[in-house]
């Protein structure tokens, strides 16, 4: 039920003014899946986000920034005859966020520069959203990243991730409560 935006919009905006998650209005098959399916990782995901960006983001610009954040792999290991497992765990924080989040900060980023534009994220995490968060946008030039997790109740090694990466567009805050108050605080904000 949302407005039709571009693709530089959705990224920009998040959410539909519905709160709704932005879709594309019409995706193309792809031609010739199984060859597709047989290229590395990067030119696979270069390729097929390309197909769904059309021309909003040059396809040369699409692998550069793929090339960009995906420096980690991610193996599809034989469990057994007939069961795989995908390995989502080799990013800059562990978690499966650092697929979408590494490239995500980098094409927002891209679309911002274009436009000549800044803009603030807030977040609330309970730990490892926020790390990947943070990864994916140290390396912004027009973004500014505030996240906000309970004091004192997330992991170790989630708060250390959180807390030691440092950039002037890295802004993390511990709040004394539970993430139900870190996420109403971000809510309020809007």
């Amino acid at each position: 039920k949302s407005e039709q935006v571009s693709f530089a919009q959705a990224v920009r905006q998040g959410l539909g003014r519905d709160q709704g998650l932005f879709f594309p209005e019409v995706i193309a098959p792809l031609a010739d899946v199984d060859a597709l399916l047989a290229l590395p990782l990067a030119e696979r995901s270069a390729r097929i986000i390309s197909h769904l960006l059309g021309d909003e983001v040059p396809a040369a610009k699409v692998s550069e920034l793929i090339d960009a954040a995906f420096t980690f792999p991610a193996p599809l290991v034989k469990l057994k005859d007939g069961t795989y497992a995908l390995e989502l765990f080799h990013g800059p924080t562990l978690a499966f966020k650092d697929f979408a989040l590494q490239l995500l900060g980098r094409l927002l980023d891209y679309v911002l520069a274009k436009r000549n534009e800044r803009v603030v994220i807030m977040g609330a995490t309970s730990g490892d959203t926020g790390s990947a968060a943070i990864e994916g946008c140290k390396a912004c030039d027009n973004v500014d990243i505030f996240i906000m997790h309970p004091h004192n109740r997330v992991s170790e090694v989630q708060r250390r991730q959180m807390t030691t990466i440092f950039g002037a567009n890295i802004h993390n805050i511990a709040i004394e409560g539970n993430f139900d108050d870190c996420q109403e605080m971000v809510k309020d904000s809007f």
